[in-house]
């Protein structure tokens, strides 16, 4: 038992160690890998978010019959995509990925998000404020 939890850690080490860029210059380094592991592991948990997300939006843009049907269909392949690109970023985390920038313009290989928007709920599709309450440091006006 001792040897698996010491052979665990010495992975995990080793895998944020080597997965870490030859761009060490950058300050942030270790925190893209950390902010592509908690992306990873929110969009895994929270995929089911996707359903009355896309139900919103297709209500929204095409009127609620759209939403209860096309919407419900169109949720259900968003909450399978965002659980395995959660699963792909959790798995990957110390890697960066071709096609996924860490700034947005940008090409290449990157520890950016795989699937737009990043996460579940964007700041802008907050639902009256019950994500993102009026004490978030997150300012939807930005």
């Amino acid at each position: 038992m001792r040897f698996s939890k010491s052979f665990l850690v010495a992975l995990v080490a080793l895998t944020v160690v080597c997965g870490v860029s030859v761009r060490a210059e950058e300050p942030v380094w270790v925190m893209r890998p950390v902010e592509k592991l908690a992306r990873g592991i929110a969009n895994a948990a929270f995929c089911p978010l996707e359903l009355p997300m896309q139900w919103i939006k297709v209500k929204n843009e095409q009127g609620g019959i759209a939403g209860l049907t096309y919407g419900t269909l169109k949720g259900v392949c968003y909450v399978v995509a965002r659980a395995v690109v959660g699963v792909v970023d959790v798995v990957t985390f110390s890697f960066p990925l071709p096609n996924c920038p860490n700034y947005p313009g940008d090409g290449g290989w990157g520890y950016g998000p795989i699937m737009k928007p990043a996460w579940v709920v964007p700041v802008e599709s907050d639902w009256n404020g019950f994500v993102y309450g009026e004490s978030s440091i997150v300012n939807p006006s930005l």
